[in-house]
């Protein structure tokens, strides 16, 4: 049976550095010992996502979000492997209980792009995802809970899943009386677009569910014309959606680049969400943007932009009831 085409793409994504630089007509000289921190933690790109790179520039900013480097094996006083809590907040296996009224499915441990910042790049998925044995112990303890009225597949990314599985999952979380929306956040359409296919859209506009599709989109180079057309799908289908970012140095880190990222979101009908400071995981101390800075930045959004434009800067402390505003 043929895959769908953003399998094959998936299949066909950079997986080794050197391939990475050899296709973006870079030397390997100018982002030397990328090899040492792939072994820690590899390297995964769409090709689709590539070209979304500037060809011979080491300092694109999308370039930066996923390529291994030395700063990653540097060890940063208070960067560890679980930032925000997530193996305290474990009801059980593949099911996450940090909030009121909503909870969070680990559908799966796979993603379509290894984002070198990932606040879950040290999760143990091995054990902590919901496989096939894990969901109807899952259901129950949803139903047992009157209060919860939202689910969140996260991962990993859960657009990793194919369609069929998707449908099943939705149709027995729909059959749930008490649930009232049904949240997914990935980045999948941001790195490869040609996700968001025809069954997606039948099966997440003919649910009772309320569909909301949180994106994660960092830089305004990111909203391609392609994304821009995966949107307008999405919005005609009836899902809202929202965009969350991370403040990461070098990459988005000025108030024009976060200036032009929520008007470009706007314009294809996504609105601007969070803009999360740096969890602070094992590895990504090179992203952290100085707190001296911070303030500034929001100073100068909420000056140069309408309050609808601009995403509520947050911190995740673990162990808080909520996101913490910064």
């Amino acid at each position: 049976m043929q895959l769908p085409a953003w399998q094959t793409a998936l299949a066909e994504a950079f997986n080794d550095p050197q391939s990475l630089f050899s296709y973006l007509q870079l030397s390997p000289e100018s982002h030397p010992d990328g090899q040492l921190a792939q072994r820690q933690f590899s390297l995964k790109v769409p090709r689709y996502y590539a070209d979304l790179m500037g060809k011979g520039d080491p300092d694109d900013p999308l370039l930066r979000q996923v390529l291994p480097c030395r700063e990653e094996m540097i060890d940063t006083p208070g960067f560890i492997a679980d930032p925000v809590g997530d193996l305290q907040a474990k009801q059980q296996a593949g099911l996450l209980h940090k909030y009121q009224g909503r909870v969070l499915i680990l559908t799966t441990g796979a993603c379509g792009v290894h984002c070198r910042y990932c606040f879950r790049r040290h999760y143990p998925y091995q054990n902590g995802t919901a496989t096939p044995g894990q969901w109807q112990s899952i259901l129950d303890t949803i139903r047992s809970q009157t209060s919860i009225r939202e689910v969140i597949l996260s991962g990993g990314d859960p657009l990793m899943i194919n369609d069929q599985r998707l449908a099943k999952m939705v149709g027995e979380l729909q059959a749930l009386t008490q649930l009232k929306r049904l949240r997914l956040h990935s980045r999948l359409p941001v790195v490869l677009p040609q996700r968001i296919t025809p069954e997606l859209l039948e099966l997440l506009s003919n649910s009772r569910l309320q569909s909301v599709m949180v994106l994660h989109a960092n830089h305004p180079k990111e909203l391609s014309p392609a994304l821009a057309a995966a949107c307008e799908k999405m919005r005609s289908a009836g899902i809202t959606l929202l965009n969350q970012s991370v403040l990461l140095k070098g990459v988005n880190d000025d108030a024009e680049t976060l200036i032009r990222l929520s008007e470009g979101l706007f314009e294809i009908g996504v609105m601007p969400y969070y803009l999360h400071l740096l969890d602070r995981v094992s590895g990504a101390g090179h992203f952290e943007v100085e707190p001296h800075r911070i303030e500034p930045l929001k100073q100068q959004l909420l000056h140069q932009l309408p309050g609808y434009l601009v995403p509520r800067m947050v911190r995740e402390i673990a162990g808080e009831a909520s996101k913490t505003p910064v």
